[in-house]
């Protein structure tokens, strides 16, 4: 099935042709393991050290510190679970957190006060936006992580990450950043923003699925969560996903090869939705910081409507959108995200994240702001 319009790149991408091309030769004729001595296997090898170098040039770090993953999620998870375990037997059981973090973050947070950690979650603004100085004050002698997110998935707000840094390096407590929505869109490069663990991953810049990565700067100590070979410098040990870690890597030369003329192409895309639905005169609030945002990603409420309407009317009319992560849109309740920004209600309850990425065109976007403003304005007569 095609959607005629699609508005849901934070969630996935469509992978890129030129990805598609560099990853076949690894469905066909080269498929050895790439941990065999033999000549199949040294070939694989050899790909997964290329892949591992674009991908360390693309953050400014040394291939050996990069862990490839199965994504996102275990790229957070391996952060915090392994920092926590690593530096546990010094008395270091406490994390500091946002409240709009991705559930891989707040999730592993859980898990670990079920285990006999501590952890703060910072609030946030209106605009979702952590304070620097809410952090100082939160920090102890036995904090051994902060994490907290580049850019969030929902609303797009970039935080003050080399602010956030900078205090963790003034208290000597290590800096995990999720950006696996920011790659792609915001430079980033671990040589000069003080950060000490960084989580990336593949399908939010037209790669393949399941495969990811987190950046590991050498101060940091790490347990690893999975046992059973040397892959990784053991750090996460498993045969490789060669397909995915080749396709990745070329996912990562194409984007940062068109990283500014592709921020420059989502903010016209943005604009162009937003003039769209003010000349049709639609009731309507953008969430998020008005400035300091992602441009692909545009979270907008309709009060006096409410998301799961809208989400099956844009489906009836081709358009795929979400109103929250990807990752918990089988629920049906309101953002963490938009709660902790204490929106009013009928503002949370009626907020829906498009987001535009490749092969979106400014006439689509016209279209879908045309369509969103007869569907807004049918449910508010009714």
């Amino acid at each position: 099935m095609t959607m005629a319009i699609y508005l849901d790149h934070a969630a996935t991408t469509p992978i890129h042709p030129q990805v598609k091309e560099a990853m076949l030769p690894y469905l066909e004729g080269v498929f050895g393991n790439p941990s065999s001595m033999h000549q199949y296997g040294r070939t694989v090898r050899m790909a997964i050290d290329q892949a591992r170098d674009q991908v360390a040039y693309a953050l400014g770090a040394e291939p050996s510190q990069l862990v490839f993953t199965s994504g996102g999620t275990e790229a957070d998870n391996l952060a915090l679970l392994g920092v926590a375990a690593a530096y546990a037997d010094k008395g270091k059981k406490h994390i500091i957190t946002s409240q709009i973090e991705h559930h891989a973050v707040l999730d592993a947070c859980r898990y670990l006060e079920r285990n006999g950690y501590d952890v703060t979650y910072l609030p946030v603004d209106d605009t979702g936006l952590v304070d620097p100085d809410q952090l100082r004050q939160a920090i102890r002698k036995e904090t051994a992580l902060i994490s907290i997110m580049m850019a969030n998935n929902e609303i797009g707000t970039i935080q003050p990450i080399e602010q956030i840094g900078q205090v963790a390096r003034e208290r000597g407590v290590l800096f995990h950043t999720d950006a696996v929505q920011a790659f792609g869109s915001l430079e980033i490069d671990v040589e000069r923003l003080p950060v000490d663990l960084v989580s990336v991953s593949s399908h939010k810049i037209n790669g393949p699925k399941g495969v990811g990565a987190l950046y590991l700067s050498r101060q940091v100590k790490l347990v690893p969560r999975a046992f059973g070979g040397s892959q990784e410098r053991r750090r996460r040990p498993g045969t490789e996903n060669v397909l995915g870690i080749v396709g990745f890597a070329k996912a990562v030369e194409l984007s940062q090869a068109t990283r500014v003329q592709h921020m420059e192409d989502m903010r016209a895309l943005r604009r162009a939705f937003v003039d769209e639905l003010e000349r049709f005169q639609v009731p309507f609030v953008v969430n998020g910081h008005p400035t300091q945002m992602l441009p692909h990603i545009l979270n907008i409420s309709f009060p006096g409507t409410d998301s799961e309407t809208l989400l099956m009317n844009f489906d009836l009319e081709g358009i795929a959108c979400a109103s929250g992560s990807a990752c918990t849109s089988g629920t049906l309740e309101v953002s963490h995200v938009l709660k902790s920004m204490h929106l009013p209600i009928d503002r949370t309850r009626s907020a829906i994240r498009f987001s535009f990425g490749r092969g979106n065109t400014v006439a689509e976007i016209k279209r879908a702001a045309e369509i969103t403003a007869n569907i807004v304005n049918r449910l508010l007569q009714h």
